[in-house]
């Protein structure tokens, strides 16, 4: 699978996503794509937030490597 395809099922899982991180006051951009590792900023409240790296890490990243064949690592970018 090339990155790009990669990079377009991992904005369609986002987008599934996004409504939690709206509904919390937060949001999320997909930064890069590299070796099955996404790169993600969170944004808004989920920026700033203690939960912040549990939202990630349990949430975005368990969804994503369920979802998107090849994801191994979901990283967070400031």
């Amino acid at each position: 699978m090339t990155e790009a395809v990669m990079e377009d099922q991992v904005q369609e899982v986002l987008d599934k996503l996004r409504p939690f991180l709206l509904r919390d006051g937060g949001d999320c951009e997909l930064v890069d794509v590299e070796d099955g590792i996404v790169r993600l900023r969170l944004l808004g409240a989920c920026g700033s937030c203690p939960s912040s790296t549990i939202t990630l890490k349990a949430g975005i990243e368990r969804a994503l490597l369920e979802e998107v064949p090849g994801v191994v690592e979901v990283e967070q970018v400031f």
